[in-house]
């Protein structure tokens, strides 16, 4: 008995070892990455996480998105982001970075996703509504864009963004009076402000 506890005690002391030595040079690979960050040696930083790199690493993943987007390496960085969202679903951050190599690529439909996917995991955000009613306006889809501009305005009533676009989605949608009401707004925000002033001598 006294044998078998020695070689658990054994056991479990070279686990906890080597735990620790491999969290300090996950560390060590982190801090270096920062350093080259720092001087803009994007690949240098890449090349220091790559040599440990660990798949099931949610943070691992994650910053090597980020440092991929930097180095303009923008498939790349995508991929890693999503590897972070697979061992992560329940992460509202890597949904919100991986918007940036798609806005690059102009991947609107996979942006598109990203933002619902947000939305499922943070219904009131914003910025998300915002952007969200955004891609659907410029595509003259002007109902769903008002149904997201809309939860955004109700949130933050006197926001400029909210306020004006709203105003825009409400004109095509042929609600002048809601449009009035919004454009009007918008000039309590900002006097004169060109876009609001349009839409007004539209409405009338």
């Amino acid at each position: 008995m006294k044998t078998f506890r020695n070689t658990l005690l054994v056991i479990a002391t070279a686990i906890t070892l080597n735990v620790t030595a491999q969290t300090k040079t996950l560390a060590s690979a982190f801090s270096q990455s920062y350093d080259y960050e720092a001087i803009a040696k994007y690949d240098a930083a890449i090349t220091a996480l790559t040599d440990i790199y660990n798949a099931s690493s949610y943070e691992t993943n994650l910053r090597l998105g980020w440092l991929n987007y930097l180095a303009g390496k923008h498939k790349e960085s995508i991929s890693y982001y999503q590897k972070a969202i697979a061992l992560m679903p329940a992460a509202t951050e890597p949904k919100w970075a991986i918007i940036n190599p798609l806005t690059k690529l102009e991947n609107w439909n996979e942006i598109e996703k990203a933002y619902l996917s947000i939305l499922k995991l943070d219904a009131k955000n914003v910025t998300a509504n915002y952007n969200l009613g955004l891609i659907y306006y410029y595509r003259k889809d002007y109902f769903s864009a008002k149904k997201y501009f809309d939860v955004a305005l109700n949130i933050t009533p006197f926001g400029y963004n909210n306020m004006l676009m709203s105003g825009w989605a409400n004109y095509f949608l042929g609600n002048k009076n809601e449009a009035s009401v919004l454009f009007n707004k918008v000039l309590l925000y900002s006097p004169n402000d060109k876009s609001a002033l349009e839409g007004l001598s539209l409405v009338k």
